[in-house]
């Protein structure tokens, strides 16, 4: 029975109900000795709770998509077929461009937001590269199929999850499709293909989006391995003009990461609520050294940059969760390089999903004019908070832009 399936909630509710009821029907009805009558009332008080947890912990799962699989709640899954030692850009020294086409199997993917707005299909992908077995999720957008755009390749938004999270989030809690699907009939967002890759490829931790030989090649996967799939199944633009990264939480350190770590392979990345050094996540790889720290941290690698690269970054967050990692990068980033950030305030609600959802169209509007170049057709989404540090909030102390560059 899957984790995130219906029958299992159903299941959970039903037995929750009958935790309930048996209490009221049985206990004054138990006959025995007392030890036997005090155990058997003391099993139903713990079926009782059991199952209330349970039912609880379903919920919360199937809002907010923590665990997509049995495996991932037990720590069972390994998508690392092998690690092997890359090298410094990833590819091992083969010539991604020369290896033959693989076309894929696409099914029908299940689960909450999963048939809405066309539906989004699946894929089990075997990364050629990274040595990553594991599925990908893809949207098309409503021009993908039409005739007048049957010669037209589209840009790709890569949509990375946070730890622990599921793929599936993106389309179920986030409802990014549904949200995007009005405003790229309108023009208001590029028609862009939605792509939502496993990150969570080890048990029990986070991969930091890192190559780490002998363990995992997480950054050759997304960049790299993924890529491959969707340019050599659909009418895909090439990198990196046509290509970004979004993410939330982990997942928006990873996208921050990527973009500034290969503007060969990405022209945008949207952070919400992220950070820059790795350590921003207890359970990441990335965060077992010092070495591993400084070679994935998306500020120091802007700042090594002797010309600095041509890519834009999104970045929100609120204070001590975000903000002060994106002032930080836009504190020292220099043309070509762009810098919107957004100030969440703390009214807004905590790290989670429905701080995230809201700023998606305002988000991809934003991503639309720095991939396009063009001004957005019809009327801007509303912008959910206040752009860079114009909040009376942000006057004093680490609050400020300088000093949150100063705590970065």
């Amino acid at each position: 029975m899957s984790l995130t399936g219906t029958p299992f909630l159903l299941t959970s509710i039903a037995l929750a109900a009958v935790a309930l009821i048996l209490p009221l029907l049985l206990w004054s009805r138990i006959r025995g000795p007392v030890v036997v009558r005090h155990a058997a009332r003391l099993l139903m008080l713990l079926f009782a709770q059991g199952t209330a947890i349970t039912l609880v912990f379903v919920m919360v799962n199937n809002a907010n998509s923590l665990y997509d699989n049995w495996d991932d709640l037990l720590g069972t899954g390994n998508h690392v077929q092998q690690a092997a030692d890359l090298g410094k850009d990833g590819t091992g020294g083969i010539q991604v461009k020369a290896l033959p086409k693989v076309r894929q199997q696409f099914t029908q993917a299940e689960g909450p937001g999963m048939h809405a707005a066309g539906g989004v299909r699946v894929t089990q992908v075997r990364g050629r590269v990274s040595g990553v077995n594991a599925e990908v999720y893809v949207w098309l957008p409503p021009q993908y199929d039409e005739p007048a755009y049957r010669n037209k390749k589209f840009p790709v938004v890569e949509l990375l999850s946070g730890y622990p999270g599921s793929a599936k989030a993106w389309f179920g809690s986030l409802n990014v499709h549904e949200q995007l699907l009005p405003l790229m009939r309108s023009g208001q967002v590029a028609p862009f293909i939605l792509v939502a890759p496993r990150t969570n490829l080890i048990a029990k931790v986070d991969t930091g989006c890192a190559n780490i030989p002998g363990t995992v090649n997480a950054d050759s996967w997304l960049s790299i391995d993924v890529p491959k799939m969707v340019t050599d199944n659909f009418r895909a633009q090439s990198a990196p003009n046509g290509w970004a990264a979004a993410g939330y939480s982990a997942g928006a350190h990873c996208a921050a990461k990527l973009a500034v770590a290969h503007p060969d392979r990405y022209r945008a990345a949207i952070s919400m609520s992220g950070y820059n050094d790795p350590i921003g996540e207890r359970h990441s790889l990335a965060a077992r050294s010092i070495e591993l720290r400084r070679e994935n941290n998306p500020f120091l690698l802007l700042k090594g940059y002797r010309t600095p690269p041509r890519i834009s970054l999104y970045l929100s967050g609120q204070l001590g969760d975000g903000y002060q990692a994106a002032a930080a990068l836009k504190g020292i980033a220099k043309p070509p390089t762009t810098v919107r950030t957004v100030f969440i305030p703390r009214s807004a609600g905590g790290h989670t999903l429905a701080l995230w959802r809201p700023q998606i169209p305002y988000a991809f509007t934003w991503l639309t004019q720095q991939m396009t170049g063009k001004p957005v057709t019809g009327a801007i989404p509303q912008q959910p908070w206040s752009d860079g540090s114009k909040r009376a909030a942000l006057a004093s102390g680490t609050s400020s832009p300088a000093g949150a560059v100063r705590k970065r």
